[in-house]
C-alpha cells in the first residue's frame, strides 16, 4: 500500500514537473522572442562618435543607450603635435580629462559612467591614481578594474582608461 502512494505521489510530481517545463520552455521561448526582435531594433541604431586618434578604432560607439568609450591615455594637441603629459600625475589627470571629452562627445557626462577599466604601467602609481581619479569623477563612483601591465601601444603612457556609459 505505502509502495502504491509512492508511486502516485511520484506520478503526480512528474506530471506537475513536466507541466512547469512545458511552461517554462514556452516562456524562456516568448523571451528570447522579445530579446531577438529588441536587438534587431537597437542594431541599427549603433553610432561611431568622430574623433578617434587613430583610423584603426573609434572613439566611442554608441548604442541604444549605452556608449563604449576607447581607451584614453594622457597625449594632448601641442601646435599641431601629440604630446605625452610629463609625470604619472599629470598623465592620470590628463587621461580622465581625454575619457571625459570622449564621453561627452557621445552625449553622456561622468555621472553616468558605468564601469571603467583602468591599466597602469606601476602599481607604485596606485595611490596617486586613485587620488586623481576621486578629484575627476563626482560620488557615488562607478564601478572599476584596475589592472598593471607591462606596456603601451603608445610610447611613454602611463595609464590607459576605458569605460562604458549609459545616455
Amino acid at each position: 500500500m505505502k509502495d502504491a502512494m509512492q508511486e502516485g505521489s511520484r506520478r503526480e510530481f512528474l506530471t506537475g514537473a513536466g507541466r512547469v517545463a512545458v511552461a517554462a520552455g514556452a516562456a524562456a521561448a516568448i523571451l528570447t522572442s522579445e530579446v531577438h526582435a529588441h536587438d534587431e531594433a537597437t542594431a541599427h541604431r549603433r553610432e561611431i562618435i568622430p574623433g578617434s586618434p587613430s583610423p584603426a578604432y573609434s572613439r566611442a560607439t554608441k548604442l541604444g543607450n549605452l556608449v563604449f568609450v576607447a581607451g584614453c591615455v594622457g597625449v594632448t594637441r601641442t601646435e599641431g603635435k601629440s604630446v605625452m603629459a610629463d609625470g604619472f600625475e599629470a598623465q592620470a589627470r590628463q587621461t580622465l580629462l581625454n575619457l571625459k571629452a570622449s564621453v561627452e562627445a557621445a552625449g553622456s557626462s561622468l555621472d553616468k559612467v558605468l564601469k571603467c577599466t583602468c591599466f597602469l604601467k606601476e602599481f607604485a602609481d596606485f595611490k596617486t591614481f586613485n587620488e586623481v581619479y576621486m578629484s575627476i569623477f563626482p560620488e557615488p563612483r562607478p564601478a572599476r578594474s584596475t589592472v598593471v601591465v607591462k606596456d603601451f601601444v603608445v610610447p611613454g603612457a602611463l595609464v590607459e582608461v576605458d569605460c562604458v556609459c549609459a545616455i
